[in-house]
Parts: C-alpha cells; sequence; structure tokens
C-alpha cells in the first residue's frame, strides 16, 4: 500500500541531538546526588521522560520505597525547566541536514507530517517554535497527550486520528532508538525505518525490528517510494 502520513520522532531523528537530552536527564538526577552513565541514559532515550526517569531511579536507588509520584515530578520539572531553557535560547539547537527538503517533498506527493516524541508538549513546542516547523509539519504528539508512551504505539494511533488516516498499513515511522523501532512495530508499520544520526549505531539498529536502517532523513525518500 501507498504511504499517506510519516511518523517522525524528533531529537536525533529530526532535530539535531549533541547529547543535550542525556545531559539534561543527568543534571537533574545529579542535583539529587544520583549518577548515570552515558549508556545508561542511552538505553532508555524515546520514552516518555518521567518513565525514563522512574526507570533511572529503580536502577540507582537502594531505597525504592524513595521513588514516588512526587519525587517523580520532581525531578522531570527540573529536567524540563532544563530542556526549554536550552531550545528557546541555545545557538546549538538546529534541524538535521534534509530534514525540511524532505518534508516538502513528502507534503509534494500527497503524503502528511506527524512529529511524535517522549518530551512533554512545553518542551515540543519550543523547538517547534524555535525551528519554525508549524508550517511544515501538519500534527504533533506528545508522550503526556496520551496513556501510554514509547514502545506502545498510542502516539502513532493518535496521530492518524488527528489526521484522519485509518489504516496503519498507510503510514510509516522514522526514528533513532529502540523505543522507537518497537513503536513502530506494535503499531503494526509497515516501514520501521532506524536514522544512525542518533542514539543507536547502524548494527544496533539492525538488530532491533526495525525494516529499513539509513545513515541521513532524506534517504527516507528512497524507502517510501
Amino acid at each position: 500500500m501507498s504511504i499517506k502520513l510519516l511518523v517522525c520522532d524528533m531529537a536525533g531523528t529530526t532535530l539535531q541531538d549533541n547529547r543535550e537530552v542525556h545531559r539534561s536527564l543527568q543534571d537533574a538526577l545529579a542535583e539529587e546526588r544520583i549518577i548515570v552513565s552515558d549508556e545508561e541514559t542511552r538505553d532508555i532515550m524515546g520514552y516518555p521522560k518521567p518513565i525514563a526517569i522512574q526507570l533511572l531511579l529503580e536502577q540507582k536507588l537502594d531505597d525504592q520505597s524513595r521513588i514516588t509520584d512526587e519525587y517523580v515530578d520532581q525531578i522531570h520539572d527540573r529536567f524540563v525547566a532544563m530542556m526549554v531553557n536550552h531550545y528557546r535560547t541555545s545557538p546549538d539547537v538546529r534541524e538535521l541536514p534534509e530534514v525540511s527538503d524532505t518534508w516538502q517533498k513528502l507534503h509534494e506527493q500527497g503524503i502528511k507530517i506527524a512529529l511524535d516524541t517522549g518530551f512533554s508538549r512545553p518542551i515540543a513546542d519550543a523547538i517547534i517554535e524555535r525551528l519554525n516547523w508549524r508550517d511544515k509539519i501538519d500534527a504533533s504528539v506528545t508522550s503526556d497527550e496520551v496513556a501510554y508512551g514509547r514502545p506502545a504505539p498510542d502516539m502513532i494511533f493518535r496521530a492518524m486520528n488527528l489526521l484522519d488516516i485509518d489504516d496503519i498499513q498507510h503510514v510509516a515511522k522514522i526514528g533513532d532508538t529502540a523505543s522507537d523501532m518497537e513503536q513502530g512495530r506494535n503499531a503494526g508499520c509497515p516501514y520501521v525505518i532506524g536514522v544512525t544520526t542518533g542514539s543507536f549505531s547502524r548494527e544496533a539498529l539492525r538488530e532491533l525490528p526495525s525494516t529499513h536502517v539509513i545513515d541521513s532523513f532524506g534517504e527516507v525518500l528512497s524507502v517510501i517510494f
């Protein structure tokens, strides 16, 4: 079947990520004297950030009774403030090469574009406004707007609903993390495309439930067409 909707991850897929998300998670936890490694944060990239924080706390704290909803929210609020400030003010914030041109070419073929992300709405909106993406996409869905974030398929299904796409066989998913690939598989997307511009290598993405692995966003055109 022909593709009518491409669902795109944000950080590492369409948005350049110089490990800002990793560092902000690490810094938010470090204020609680909880130290996590780059590898530990990489493993939970793409998850809703409150879930990511809870998973890291479960790995690091001997006293599991400390892990309350209020404690997770406190750390997440700190993370959100760091991220929003970064995306509003940092000169390093930019989209990855070929993204806007590829979106335009897909739109010319009648294919809609949706963003989905493990970020909450305030962070996603800061990115969309900073990069002037509002008129370049057709919808965006954040992890706090669905019952279950990645790797559950809820964000893909919400994007389909927003854009009147009624058959998952018309939907392709692209992302750079394990949770992106698992989300696409769980939704039943015929194309689950891993891109090596973010957290995971080509070899790692190939071991995940991807149908294709590409090295730049523009290569999605050769996959879909």
